[in-house]
């Protein structure tokens, strides 16, 4: 648990570090892992990193979730989001929506991170799996189709390609990870147990 008289700036310093790890990701995958399709990744192993943070540190990590998309697969990505900035303000909603969905979900529904019942398992797939990456990968592809980055006949291809690539992804990182390594964090002076606190 959180040490309640944990000092403000180290969440200020995690929020920072958390922002540089999501960045590099997001870059990594919009560069190299691209479909070819305005810096679009087949593969956004990303977003797992992301989702996990959040879950982890909160508002915190979800902070850091839109500013590293923002920046490595909006600004910094080889596809059309790096000449449209004031595109990839909102564009960063989609990987925004992407964990906070999850967040609310499973603190709501009181969800144990550690997945050692079924129930939270089930509750983890249909929010941080499913919906979220549904809602995400719509987003995306509503937001280039909209911005003019690609042409309206190719947002189901783009969605497509992000959903199939993101589902792959958080299935096989984020309960595995969840499952192996937050009893630890959980441990941690940094670990936040709701949103904020």
């Amino acid at each position: 648990m959180k040490n309640a008289h944990e000092p403000t700036y180290s969440f200020v310093i995690l929020t920072l570090v958390l922002i540089a790890i999501d960045t590099i990701f997001a870059w990594f995958c919009s560069l190299f892992l691209s479909s070819g399709q305005s810096g679009v990744s087949w593969l956004y192993i990303a977003v797992a990193f992301m989702i996990l943070f959040t879950l982890w540190f909160g508002a915190y990590g979800a902070i850091a979730a839109y500013v590293g998309t923002f920046i490595g697969s909006g600004l910094l990505s080889s596809g059309g989001l790096s000449n449209h900035p004031e595109v990839a303000v909102y564009w960063a909603i989609g990987g925004l929506l992407q964990v906070l969905i999850p967040l609310v979900a499973l603190r709501s529904l009181d969800a144990d991170l550690c997945l050692e019942n079924l129930r939270d398992v089930n509750i983890l797939v249909v929010f941080g799996v499913l919906i979220n990456n549904v809602i995400g990968a719509a987003w995306f592809a509503w937001t280039l189709g909209l911005g003019n980055i690609i042409t309206p006949d190719k947002i189901g291809s783009v969605f497509s390609t992000l959903l199939i690539g993101n589902i792959i992804v958080t299935i096989l990182i984020v309960p595995l990870a969840l499952r192996f390594l937050s009893p630890r964090i959980q441990r941690s002076r940094l670990f936040v147990k709701n949103f904020w606190d």
